[in-house]
């Protein structure tokens, strides 16, 4: 048989060991937020505050109830940016990081142009068509 950890405490264990690991997984939990994905941010938040300072300590800090501050990181939660942010603050502060947002340019997607070509090429060529006075485009 073969014996297997838990993966909360493998991580825990990680976190305690690793000082690189443990502000990977706070980046990653605000990242995720950043990114829209809040799930998963609260999972890693819910994660790293266990594995590190603790509910009890957060919620002395925060002035809120520990279990007020785990149903609130918990999967029906839903933490209003001011703790959330409190939450942040004081999880960088106990780190001793400060993470901070930079504007990153992102591709656009561009449309696909249909094999007849723009509105205004089609409109071009039936007038053409039509009648042999040429359209004169302004460049």
């Amino acid at each position: 048989m073969v014996l297997t950890r838990d993966f909360k405490e493998t991580i825990r264990a990680r976190v305690k060991r690793d000082p690189g690991f443990r502000k990977a997984l706070l980046r990653e939990g605000i990242e995720n937020f950043l990114s829209g994905d809040v799930e998963t941010g609260k999972f890693i938040l819910r994660d790293f505050i266990n594995a590190t300072v603790g509910f009890t300590k957060l919620s002395d800090v925060t002035h809120r109830s520990a279990k007020s501050l785990m149903r609130m990181l918990g999967p029906h939660g839903n933490p209003q940016a001011r703790n959330l942010f409190e939450i942040v603050a004081y999880l960088q502060q106990a780190e001793g990081v400060r993470f901070q947002v930079r504007s990153a340019r992102v591709a656009l997607r561009t449309k696909r142009r249909s094999p007849q070509g723009t509105k205004r090429n089609r409109l071009r060529s039936n007038s053409r068509s039509s009648n042999n006075f040429p359209i004169r485009s302004k460049r």
